[in-house]
């Protein structure tokens, strides 16, 4: 008797697996150790001092260490972050965003430092510290009085010094990149805490070559203004508020005082500088204060804290000798 074989057991459908992560999709980056942090200080000097030969004085390390360095953080984080050639140095796209988020991590990483050290009842670390441009010439200002002063009461804080915009300083007091702020005073923020320091006297001013130069101004009124092209910052200040309600037609933009001195020294704009600074070109006869009776404005300059979190004790003392310098309690 013939003994048929049993049907074939249906095949089960395939399990569907999950495909292998790329290494794109792996996460190649466990716990950060002090060796990564000091990859990444490498990498940033690299990113602002415009390649590895100019880090190498910033560093104080051998170029051929930098770049050893530089290799291991990509292979560390399995990217590549800049390109090197004869083109010069360049941040490639993903290099750019660990930029980004370096900065935000060692900014972090200070302000856990600082916070350690105000919970000791001490001062050190790195105090940031923001300034408007051009305000060294000011014969009113006294930061460097408060610098001396405070270099004296905290030997072991690192001070940085930066100048930058209005709104970057707002905006870096905020997000913790900055820790005290020096500006003229224009708007207040709830979020900002400020101080009286010094004043500065801003005043028109045309180049050597601008119709105006060497002219008699007497007859020249606000209204009459309008007929000449002006040259005013491109964010809110005390510059911007004046030339909105003055309705000057602003032709040319500056985003420090340095550019509106460039704009009007080539005769083709007016635009108000701090006197001041303005003082060292008109001994030159390459620029002129224009009817410098009627057209200026003064500026107040404050010191600024963000409110919350609580500044550090170092970012505190140093706005108090800002204070006590410019004859405040």
């Amino acid at each position: 008797m013939q003994v048929k074989a049993p049907p074939a057991p249906a095949l089960a459908a395939p399990v569907a697996t999950a495909a292998a992560p790329t290494p794109r999709q792996r996460a190649v980056l466990g716990q950060l150790s002090d060796m990564d942090l000091r990859l990444l200080q490498v990498f940033k000097s690299v990113v602002e001092c415009g390649g590895m030969a100019a880090a190498e004085l910033e560093l104080n390390i051998g170029t051929s260490t930098v770049s050893r360095h530089m290799k291991d953080l990509e292979t560390r984080l399995g990217l590549t972050l800049c390109r090197r050639g004869r083109a010069g140095f360049a941040l490639t796209p993903e290099g750019q965003r660990v930029y980004d988020e370096t900065l935000r991590l060692l900014s972090a990483v200070e302000a856990f430092r600082s916070s350690i050290d105000d919970i000791h009842h001490r001062m050190g670390g790195r105090l940031e510290v923001a300034i408007f441009d051009k305000t060294a010439s000011n014969p009113a200002a006294r930061i460097g009085d408060a610098i001396a002063r405070f270099a004296q009461a905290a030997p072991e804080v690192s001070l940085q010094m930066h100048v930058a915009s209005i709104p970057a300083i707002e905006r870096g007091l905020i997000d913790g990149s900055f820790h005290v702020g020096i500006i003229p005073a224009h708007r207040s923020s709830q979020s900002l805490v400020y101080a009286d320091l010094f004043d500065e006297t801003m005043r028109l001013y045309c180049g050597a070559r601008h119709p105006l130069f060497g002219q008699d101004h007497a007859a020249l009124t606000w209204q009459s203004l309008r007929a000449y092209q002006f040259a005013g910052l491109g964010y809110h200040s005390p510059n911007m508020e004046l030339s909105h309600g003055a309705r000057l037609p602003r032709k040319a933009t500056g985003f420090d005082q340095e550019s509106i001195a460039t704009l009007i020294l080539s005769g083709r704009y007016l635009g108000f500088l701090p006197d001041h600074y303005a003082e060292s070109f008109e001994r030159q006869r390459q620029m002129q204060a224009v009817h410098p009776a009627l057209f200026f404005y003064r500026c107040q300059f404050v010191s600024v804290l963000r409110r919350s979190p609580q500044p550090t004790r170092a970012a505190q003392a140093f706005a108090q000798c800002l204070v006590a310098a410019h004859g405040g309690a």
